[in-house]
């Protein structure tokens, strides 16, 4: 069965994080390096790694870093290290589960480990794992999501849930990708998702990539574009998934998925287990970031309102699991009613 490969998203070598930084597409391709905790911290709250998947993994192997900067060598000392970069990290984006997720993994390593002299190597070990396993998830999910697309299915999508927002296979616009690699013919219709535009740059950009048609549009024209009867099916992401299956997700999540419920058309949420917080009985108890107020009112770094204007700047919004047809996670699809367990 055709594959595609996966973007090197999120690498570490030679000591250093090693990212493509998105914020620099589709214009250029570059991928950066970051040595300093305070590098890997600016790179996530910027959003040059973004993607719940894919800052997880960064956070992973942004304790690799802070080891690399420690000045002793003493155990004491690097869990004291490893500990401030766990909160420094941990505190950058706060609706991203997968970030706590890989954080709380690595301290699991670091806080059983008596050995100074093999702890650098242990947490390798551990990042290098979170980011295999991401990689293999990314697969399960993109093939099971895959059976729910037809041939000549036209899809819509939201944000970027391809390769760049995990280790580099993707979730749900993976799951277009690995139907096409399948050999069916699909298109996607690509929210721009205001206002830094995930949707034009980096979807778009992804599609391109892949030779997948993908046609633009801004959120403002979703309605009408459900309306005329030419989306199969609506695909996003997720952030943070609670037990009953209420999923955060980029802004306008929620608006979109009320529209496809009109339209009666399916709307799919693809995200790994690692996403799901069993720990949140729904989504009311999602924290939900509030980004800078120049995000809206400036673009291009030119002033789009009248000075003194204020900005409302949710990063999220929270979408109920009524209004979601199915859940895809590596392990299947599931359907209502939701009952998430927790993850190991």
């Amino acid at each position: 069965m055709a594959r595609f490969e996966p973007l090197p998203t999120v690498r570490f070598a030679d000591g250093q994080l090693r990212i493509i930084d998105q914020t620099l597409l589709p214009g250029h391709f570059e991928i950066i390096s970051l040595n300093t905790v305070d590098g890997v911290c600016e790179a996530i709250r910027s959003l040059r790694v973004r993607g719940a998947p894919a800052i997880g993994i960064a956070g992973a192997y942004g304790l690799l870093v802070a080891l690399s900067q420690a000045r002793t060598q003493g155990l004491d000392d690097l869990r004291e290290c490893l500990a401030d970069a766990t909160r420094r990290i941990g505190a950058t984006r706060p609706t991203a589960v997968n970030l706590a997720w890989a954080l709380e993994r690595m301290r699991g390593v670091w806080a059983k480990e008596e050995r100074a002299s093999v702890l650098a190597e242990a947490l390798t070990r551990e990042a290098h794992t979170i980011l295999k396993e991401d990689l293999a998830m990314s697969e399960a999910m993109t093939l099971h999501g895959a059976a729910l697309i037809a041939n000549d299915d036209a899809v819509l999508t939201h944000c970027n849930t391809g390769g760049l927002a995990t280790g580099g296979g993707g979730t749900a616009l993976g799951a277009v990708f690995a139907a096409a690699a399948q050999g069916h013919r699909v298109r996607v219709f690509a929210n721009e998702t205001r206002p830094l535009l995930q949707g034009a740059r980096l979807t778009a950009w992804e599609c391109t990539q892949r030779d997948v048609p993908v046609t633009v549009l801004v959120e403002g024209a979703s309605a009408s574009l459900l309306a005329s009867g030419k989306v199969a099916s609506v695909w996003v992401g997720a952030d943070r998934i609670a037990a009953n299956g209420d999923v955060a997700n980029k802004v306008g999540t929620l608006g979109l998925a009320v529209l496809a419920r009109r339209a009666g058309v399916p709307f799919y949420v693809v995200a790994p287990s690692s996403t799901i917080d069993a720990t949140l009985s729904d989504g009311a108890h999602i924290p939900i970031e509030h980004r800078a107020h120049d995000e809206v009112i400036r673009f291009g770094g030119v002033a789009t309102t009248p000075a003194g204007i204020d900005a409302y700047n949710p990063a999220f919004d929270v979408t109920p699991a009524e209004l979601i047809d199915a859940i895809v996670t590596e392990r299947g699809v599931h359907r209502r009613p939701f009952a998430f367990a927790r993850t190991p």
